[in-house]
C-alpha cells in the first residue's frame, strides 16, 4: 500500500470513529423496555398474532366448483 493510499485509509477511518462518537447511545436495557412496550402496544395489529379475516386474506385457497 502506498503512503497516499495509506493516509487515505486512515483519514476514512478517522472520519468514521467521529461520526459514530457523536451518535446518541442507548442502554440495551433501555432498548428491550422500549421494544417490549412497542409490542404490546401494537399486539392487536399484528395479523402474526391476531390472524388474518378469510375475508381480507388474499392468500386464501380458492374454492373450486365442480359439477357432476
Amino acid at each position: 500500500m502506498s503512503g497516499s493510499s495509506s493516509m487515505a485509509a486512515m483519514k476514512k477511518l478517522v472520519q468514521q470513529l467521529w461520526l459514530e462518537a457523536g451518535l446518541n447511545h442507548v442502554k440495551v436495557s433501555q432498548a428491550a423496555a422500549d421494544l417490549k412496550q412497542f409490542c404490546l402496544q401494537n399486539a392487536q395489529h399484528d395479523p402474526l398474532l391476531t390472524g388474518v379475516s378469510s375475508s381480507t386474506n388474499h392468500f386464501r385457497p380458492q374454492k373450486v366448483c365442480s359439477f357432476m
